[in-house]
């Protein structure tokens, strides 16, 4: 969460980011991000449906971004249970806001 944070901050500012983790629904965000990120958090939850892929491309979301959306989750997921049972040191929020800079200038994108 450190880690997307400090690129979600970056690219959206820390406000906007504090407001979706306070309130997804509500956040100042475009739709179709909130319509990602929805998603996201079902599949977190439980066992998303047609419908629930349905909405979120109704929401605008393309296949492609929700594809991409998915692979990052499954990615930060796996890393972050291995982080877990491996008992990693977490960096301090300046390691965090370094990696995001290079994960930016080589092409990252939210």
């Amino acid at each position: 969460m450190n880690a997307h944070g400090a690129v979600a901050s970056h690219e959206l500012g820390r406000e906007t980011v504090d407001a979706v983790n306070a309130n997804l629904e509500t956040a100042p965000i475009r739709e179709p991000l909130r319509a990602a990120l929805r998603f996201l958090k079902i599949t977190t939850l439980g066992t998303p449906t047609a419908a629930d892929v349905r909405a979120t491309y109704a929401a605008g979301v393309t296949k492609v971004q929700l594809k991409e959306a998915l692979e990052v989750a499954f990615c930060f997921n796996v890393i972050d249970r291995l982080a877990d049972t491996f008992e990693f040191h977490v960096g301090s929020p300046a390691s965090f806001a370094s990696s995001a800079k290079m994960l930016l200038k080589r092409g990252y994108k939210m």
